[in-house]
């Protein structure tokens, strides 16, 4: 079971998307973007799909709280900072590109991690991929391919690993069985910024109608301030 007393959640409808809070979430919320049963939560977001104020791409996503709806943001320095989720990816827009977790700033529209999947038609599997910004004044981010062994439809599972000292660690687990692992340390300009964790599906795609989106469904999904 999921628990969803640490989330709220916006769905691309209305202008800017619409934030459910997380006392209407936990209550039982459910409409097309958004389903939780059989101890599952599904996540849909076509490309002509609403977007935040900041953004250009649609989403149904989580993103941090406390039990009361209150926005939940930290500094890392304070706690190691874990997101640990199994999850597999249903659909990809016409793009190949979703997000599915991310670190994201209070400060800034530009998140220091972003994982996404990256579907391949030419071999049926998918990229797993890491954008790392090390410095919050970075222009673009750092891609690394931590895994291209993912084909829709099946789970795998990770860990996003940030430790007091900065350091942030990836652990990945393939529908395979074999584990892939990344490691890098934030900048220290990070530290003054109020950090969260966010998950679901953020369709990096914006063109054509409901048949081009994202979808993902996650079995498990949990986070600890230690």
């Amino acid at each position: 079971m999921i628990d969803l007393a640490t989330w709220n959640l916006t769905i691309p409808v209305g202008v800017p998307a619409t934030v459910i809070d997380t006392p209407l979430l936990v209550g039982g919320y459910q409409d097309d973007y958004f389903q939780s049963r059989d101890g599952r939560i599904f996540f849909w977001a076509p490309a002509n799909g609403s977007t935040t104020s900041n953004s250009v791409y649609p989403r149904s996503e989580l993103r941090e709280t406390y039990a009361d709806g209150t926005l939940r943001n930290w500094s890392y320095t304070a706690a190691t900072d874990v997101l640990s989720a199994t999850a597999r990816i249903t659909q990809v827009p016409a793009s190949g590109m979703l997000a599915f977790s991310q670190i994201h700033s209070k400060q800034g529209t530009s998140p220091p991690l972003m994982l996404g999947y990256q579907y391949v038609p030419q071999t049926g599997y998918g990229n797993v991929v890491i954008a790392f910004r090390g410095h919050p004044a970075d222009a673009d981010s750092l891609k690394i391919v931590l895994s291209s062994k993912v084909r829709l439809d099946q789970d795998f599972s990770y860990e996003i690993h940030l430790a007091k000292n900065g350091t942030l660690s990836i652990g990945l687990v393939e529908p395979g069985g074999a584990v892939k692992t990344w490691s890098r340390s934030l900048n220290k300009a990070w530290a003054s910024h109020a950090l969260y964790f966010k998950a679901g599906v953020y369709t990096l795609d914006n063109s054509g109608n409901e048949t081009n989106a994202g979808a993902a469904t996650f079995s498990q999904l949990k986070v600890e301030h230690r």
